[in-house]
């Protein structure tokens, strides 16, 4: 090899190994940004969500609901926003007819999506890797929507009581916050 290819071999590879040290510096940036982007979002979601304290009734006032009786998801001043209909281990949310809910609504997609079901999902996954839950029983999602327009969200095997309350909640706030941004963009 002449002095010349040597010369140019050595270039490229200092060249090569500049660029795999840069390289490495950003993914260690960037996984630090998106951490720090996490932490915000998860902030921003403690922040907006909050629950609300319900006063407390008897149980024996209280008609206990049947199990294809749909939940009613209402604003604070009463209007109608979805029905939530839960049969077995599956769950539908229906959007009320008189609303237009967008289906790429960052609520419903940053929130319910990002930060509820699908991390649900993952961890339904992980149960399964580890052989704590067999694969009939990992959480999945439907989304059902005409062009934009939400038509259904479909939750396959919710998992217990606790976790179907924090869907409902989940659930509840995220039409709260379509309805408010829906009203707001009319």
């Amino acid at each position: 090899m002449s002095d010349q290819q040597e010369n140019t071999t050595k270039r490229l590879a200092e060249l090569k190994s500049y660029l795999e040290k840069r390289v490495a510096e950003h993914d260690a940036e960037i996984r630090s940004l998106k951490s720090f982007l996490e932490t915000v979002d998860t902030m921003l979601a403690e922040k907006s969500y909050r629950r609300l304290k319900l006063p407390a009734t008897e149980t024996k006032t209280a008609p206990e609901p049947t199990a294809n009786a749909p939940q009613t998801i209402r604003t604070i001043s009463g209007v109608h926003l979805a029905d939530i209909f839960v049969e077995g281990k599956d769950m539908r949310v229906v959007p009320s007819r008189e609303i237009r809910f967008d289906a790429n609504a960052p609520p419903l997609r940053s929130f319910l999506v990002g930060k509820v079901l699908e991390p649900l999902h993952v961890r339904d996954e992980e149960a399964t890797r580890k052989q704590e839950i067999t694969p009939d029983d990992v959480l999945a999602y439907d989304i059902d929507k005409e062009g934009s327009l939400l038509k259904q969200i479909h939750v396959k095997n919710y998992g217990d009581e606790r976790r179907l309350n924090e869907l409902k909640n989940a659930l509840r706030w995220t039409f709260r916050r379509m309805y408010e941004k829906t009203i707001g963009t009319q």
